[in-house]
């Protein structure tokens, strides 16, 4: 998300960000660079007006003249303005009410309601420890009943069923009890959606609003459709008291215009961000954070907070003191390493918030990385477990083999036999601890090429060892 603007921003920034003084014809230039950028990556147009202006006052005022680097100043100045625009801080879910606490979906179709719902129950369930019941008011889609099912069992959640048959009210009413009666902590509503804005649809969600009287009411909202994200919300602001949005589908999303937009527009702040199908892909939404990534500097709290969520820590245990004892890292390990990895999101979501790292981020990308990771765990599976532990048995028929079975070529199993040497090698660096030598070792591998070669892998053939292990 936000690559096309983080692009364009961090070009005109450039341009003031080491000037010993500012004056006010080169903050207009870089002023009208980033007007040009925000409107191409679809931020409503009173969003980006409002902005400018209010950078321009502040730019033009004693805080960059007095400062000792004004270039420096202008872009904590841009920055924020940024964190202005999308809300203070992260605003979490209100659930200081009497249980169950209900909240109420609301949406047009196709945004991702019934999914998110899920994605909700996850992570209330794992983050908050609280138990959930989830229900599907949406009578007029079947499969939305069947996919909220399959997905409560998926996560572990209660599932209240329902039917086509039955008024939504009345599944409502009845799903607040079945809380009660189980005493779940939390009772979500994912309610119908439709194509477009209609009186029905309207006039159904205030009347399971009136009833149910929510502790939040959530517009999920498809960042994909730019503009027209901001109209709807604002639509649905007018007829519901929302409390906050869920901005879905942000991982497809290059341009970000909407995440700047919403908050602007309806007043109500951004509370998570959906970045994936999976069901453990959704964020809380930190303005701070997403600023500092819009601008290049990386999001390191986010990718901490993942990594605590995300990392299987006995893994990771029992890997340390393997290596710190001397014993061999083989490619059993390796394959747990790339697995890790694809569940922090693939390496183009954890380059991304990494100071700085945005281009290679981008790079990842266009070599394809995940698919890459996929390669390399199918030629793992296809070896034997005495090979796994000892890639030096690997001769000539034994490649073949593996090649042949894992429907891959022979430069990709050498590739992934010198990745995996070069990774041996930086791990045996922590015998006894010797940590500061392994990263040591990192730098050089990371730093060397200067970028990532279009044969994947990263430069000097390696890949980032066990992601702060």
């Amino acid at each position: 998300m936000f690559e096309n603007l983080t692009d364009r921003l961090s070009h005109s920034l450039k341009k003031v960000t080491g000037k010993a003084r500012l004056t006010e014809n080169n903050i207009q230039d870089t002023l009208r660079e980033v007007r040009k950028a925000l409107l191409e990556a679809d931020v409503a147009l009173p969003v980006v007006k409002a902005f400018v202006a209010q950078v321009r006052q502040r730019a033009v005022g004693q805080q960059v003249s007095r400062a000792l680097n004004p270039g420096q100043q202008f872009v904590k100045i841009v920055e924020s303005e940024l964190v202005a625009v999308m809300g203070q801080a992260n605003e979490t879910l209100n659930l200081a009410v009497k249980p169950p606490a209900v909240l109420l979906m609301a949406g047009l179709q196709g945004a991702g309601k019934t999914t998110s719902v899920a994605k909700l129950a996850r992570y209330l369930q794992d983050r908050e420890k609280k138990k959930v019941l989830v229900v599907s008011a949406d009578v007029y889609r079947p499969a939305a009943i069947q996919q909220l099912q399959t997905l409560a069992a998926e996560v572990g959640a209660e599932f209240f069923p329902s039917s086509a048959e039955q008024k939504p009210l009345a599944i409502a009413e009845a799903a607040v009890a079945q809380a009660r009666r189980s005493h779940a902590d939390v009772v979500i509503v994912d309610t119908a959606g439709r194509l477009h804005i209609d009186e029905q649809l309207m006039q159904e969600i205030q009347g399971l609003h009136a009833a149910l009287e929510p502790a939040e009411t959530l517009f999920v909202i498809d960042a994909m459709i730019g503009q027209d994200a901001v109209n709807t919300a604002k639509a649905f602001n007018d007829a519901l008291p929302l409390t906050g949005v869920i901005l879905t589908k942000a991982d497809g999303d290059a341009r970000g215009g909407a995440a700047l937009s919403v908050r602007h527009v309806t007043g109500k702040p951004i509370k998570f961000l959906g970045v994936g199908e999976k069901v453990d892909a959704l964020e809380p939404f930190h303005p701070d954070r997403i600023a500092s990534r819009i601008l290049g500097m990386g999001d390191i709290l986010s990718l901490i907070e993942e990594a605590e969520q995300k990392i299987d820590q006995q893994k990771a245990r029992k890997l340390v003191n393997k290596v710190q004892k001397g014993r061999r890292f083989d490619l059993n390990d390796l394959k747990e390493q790339l697995q890790q990895m694809q569940n922090m999101g693939g390496m183009t979501a954890m380059l991304e918030k990494l100071p700085g790292m945005g281009n290679v981020a981008q790079m990842a990308e266009q070599a394809n990385m995940g698919n890459q990771f996929k390669r390399m765990e199918a030629i793992i599976n296809s070896m034997t477990p005495a090979e796994r532990r000892n890639p030096d048995l690997l001769n000539g028929s034994r490649k073949r083999r593996i090649t042949q079975g894992s429907g891959t070529q022979i430069q990709d199993l050498n590739r992934l036999l010198k990745q995996h040497k070069q990774m041996a090698r930086m791990m045996k660096k922590m015998k006894g601890g010797g940590m500061a030598k392994m990263m040591r070792g990192m730098g050089g591998m990371l730093g060397g090429g200067g970028g990532m070669p279009p044969g994947g892998g990263f430069p000097g053939g390696g890949l980032p060892p066990g992601m702060g292990r």
